[in-house]
């Protein structure tokens, strides 16, 4: 059976960051779903204090649940490798949908107990809060103005057009803990895709947590590499489709 194709954007994004990728996918005869995330996107009047990761990871269990898709492979941007991994082990934990495959694109690839915070140096997580506190005093949500595009490889109109769209991430799924079952999820067939030019440095310790696991003879990782930055479906989304459609 062809698989199915979900589709999470990382922070301050959408579902609209994966409108060039989309067409490809299915063009090539597969079925592809695109979610946005809780106050962000189209979303972004549902910002609220209230908005945690688990928000996040019911709204793609909510897309999966009302499409009644199966056969599904799991593509998560920068933030979005959180979230796909928790749906990941919500769904072995329902064992009703079958899951072929997640995809980490340039994303975060967490460990069980850590929060998205956990991994970043103690000024970075002060200064990070803090700016969302800022916002927050200005506007009623914690939440972290989106940066330049530029920060993402992004020139000219690609970067106009991410800069037009891109909507505060709230600060909740910056701080919230994350609990899996590690050695499950490492039964599924996983694929790291590598963003390299340039690369973005936030990312940096999940390439090296990959890198290692490929060094241990983990048989679950495919790594590949793309020479573009970091919104690889917004620069190159031919590129990124066709590699989508190798990994499975």
């Amino acid at each position: 059976m062809k698989p199915t194709f979900v589709l999470v954007h990382g922070s301050w994004h959408g579902a609209w960051c994966w409108s060039r990728t989309l067409p490809i996918l299915r063009g090539a005869g597969v079925d592809a779903h695109a979610v946005t995330l809780t106050g962000v996107g189209e979303r972004a009047h549902l910002l609220s204090n209230d908005i945690n990761l688990t928000t996040h990871i019911n709204d793609v269990l909510g897309l999966i649940e009302a499409e009644e898709l199966t056969d599904i492979v799991l593509v998560g941007h920068s933030y979005g490798g959180r979230v796909i991994t928790g749906v990941a082990d919500a769904l072995l934990n329902a064992g009703k949908v079958k899951l072929q495959h997640l995809v980490y694109l340039d994303a975060v690839v967490p460990k069980s107990g850590e929060s998205w915070s956990s991994t970043h140096a103690p000024e970075v997580i002060a200064a990070r809060t803090q700016a969302a506190k800022d916002f927050g005093k200005q506007h009623g949500v914690d939440a972290f103005p989106p940066p330049d595009a530029s920060v993402f490889g992004l020139t000219g109109d690609d970067a106009a057009w991410v800069n037009r769209r891109q909507t505060p991430q709230p600060l909740g799924v910056y701080l919230d803990g994350q609990s899996f079952d590690e050695p499950r999820l490492a039964r599924l067939a996983r694929t790291f895709i590598n963003c390299n030019s340039p690369a973005l440095a936030t990312i940096e310790v999940s390439r090296e947590r990959v890198k290692s696991d490929i060094a241990k003879a983990d048989k679950s990782w495919q790594w590949r590499e793309m020479a573009c930055g970091h919104d690889a479906m917004v620069s190159h989304p031919k590129e990124l489709s066709e590699l989508l459609l190798s990994c499975v």
